[in-house]
């Protein structure tokens, strides 16, 4: 989880001109012609806001624009008191404030309101649509011109993890905004490691790690799946060209988790989503592999590559019935030692990931009740030795409004997603985490956050989320 080895900051956001991020090299002429062909457009530049760090404003607002300060509707431009805008012309470190009537900033802020319009805003409330709107706006302000995707803009949270960004491709493509989640795929492929995997988080100029973080081999889930998200909602017209592109990035990611493996069936240990190393197999990584390697498979169907998707649904079948032998009996716990408790984690089982098995409804609810603070939200896990104290984390609450939305129990994800929305703070944006005291608290927006509430509120309209399918 991103938050986990991070300090307690909160941010304005900042939105740069979009272009196209470059792919590995090699691969045979279709992909190249492809590539060529559908790489993303490059867009105008979009509203943008100055950024504002080094704060621990208690609800993840900058002090110096919290009192009186909120967004233009439709866009990232923020009303100042005093009859003036803020918003950034040209680069994310400074900002500008200006009059109301600022040519510039009126553009803006018309582009960025043309940019919804050109897709979806999910929600059945005024108040859900104000939160998606807000959450996709966020999203695509912390999009990089090379398709990066920042977690956050506070030092820390100022990079890309293939978990975050997995998750608001889907978001994006869900919500009519195609060239963003392939953009994002197309960052994903160009700094994937030789081996298939990826390091945990890279700078957003794609060059590389910031530190010696372990990697995490949950993002050999988390990409094929958000790929096969991206294909399902793609135009027809140029969804199996543009996939050329991407495959040698599937065959590499699908054929090392299959090759991870062990002789049980189950993946070695790896650091998750909490980023902390488990002694055994974790459901973290375990579920978001099966979800990926059943994905690998059908876009290898797509691309007819028979003995590709063959290879990987056997796998999935291999990895499948592991965790029923193992992580079943114990309710899907964090571990198959069964040492470290619940484990939001159980959501990864659910679709929009996985088809939900046998017994997924009930330690949904169990997991759920084991996890629940005294301030209405989740902790991740109640494992005695996190380090996770008495704040509520909203990516693992989130999770639970996803998960039954998913699985047809919209009352229960309806109350989850009331508290989620109810804790943004007075700018509107979801924030990472929500103290004892019931006040939204360190990074705000959080993109992972944001994406799963959006994805959570497309479900709750009705829309039906594919799951990767399994194959007998």
């Amino acid at each position: 989880m991103p938050g986990v080895l991070r300090g307690r900051w909160a941010v304005v956001t900042a939105v740069l001109a979009f272009v196209a991020v470059p792919v590995c090299a090699g691969g045979d002429q279709s992909r190249r012609e492809a590539e060529r062909r559908y790489a993303p457009p490059s867009v105008p530049a979009a509203p943008a806001v100055g950024l504002l760090s080094n704060t621990t404003a208690a609800e993840g607002v900058p002090p110096t624009v919290a009192r009186g300060a909120r967004y233009v509707e439709g866009s990232n431009v923020l009303r100042l008191a005093f009859g003036r805008w803020m918003y950034l012309p040209a680069a994310r470190t400074t900002s500008a404030v200006v009059a109301l009537d600022h040519p510039p900033a009126r553009q803006q802020i018309a582009e960025s309101r043309a940019w919804l319009a050109s897709g979806r805003v999910p929600g059945k409330s005024p108040a859900q649509r104000a939160a998606a709107e807000r959450a996709l706006l966020a999203m695509r302000a912390l999009l990089q011109p090379n398709g990066a995707l920042a977690a956050g803009w506070s030092p820390g949270w100022n990079y890309s993890w293939p978990r975050d960004a997995s998750f608001a491709s889907a978001a994006f493509a869900h919500t009519g905004h195609d060239a963003e989640a392939y953009r994002i795929l197309r960052y994903s492929a160009a700094t994937q490691r030789k081996d298939g995997t990826w390091e945990a988080r890279t700078k957003l100029d794609g060059s590389g790690p910031p530190d010696g973080r372990r990697w995490q081999l949950d993002a050999n889930g988390w990409v094929p799946w958000a790929t096969w998200q991206w294909y399902r909602t793609a135009p027809r017209a140029t969804r199996r060209d543009r996939l050329t592109t991407l495959y040698p990035m599937i065959r590499k990611a699908a054929d090392h988790a299959a090759r991870s493996l062990r002789t049980d069936g189950l993946p070695p240990a790896s650091p998750d989503y909490w980023e902390l190393m488990t002694n055994t197999a974790n459901i973290g990584t375990a579920a978001p592999l099966l979800a990926g390697l059943n994905a690998s498979a059908d876009l290898a169907r797509e691309a007819n590559r028979p003995d590709d998707a063959a290879r990987w649904a056997r796998a999935a079948r291999r990895l499948s019935s592991a965790i029923s032998a193992r992580f079943v009996p114990l309710g899907y716990q964090r571990t198959v030692d069964g040492r470290h408790g619940y484990d939001s984690a159980v959501a990864f089982m659910a679709p929009p990931f996985n088809a939900a098995p046998t017994g997924l409804h009930r330690a949904l609810d169990v997991t759920y009740r084991a996890l629940l603070l005294p301030n209405g939200g989740l902790t991740p896990g109640n494992d005695p030795t996190a380090p996770w104290g008495g704040n509520a984390w909203t990516p693992s609450t989130a999770l639970f409004a996803l998960a039954w939305a998913a699985t047809g129990r919209p009352a229960k994800a309806g109350r989850v997603l009331d508290w989620i929305l109810s804790k943004r703070n007075s700018l509107g944006e979801l924030p990472e985490k929500v103290d004892k005291e019931g006040r939204p608290s360190s990074v705000a927006p959080l993109a992972w956050t944001g994406s799963i509430t959006v994805l959570s509120l497309v479900s709750l309209d009705g829309t039906v989320l594919p799951t990767p399918p399994r194959r007998p």
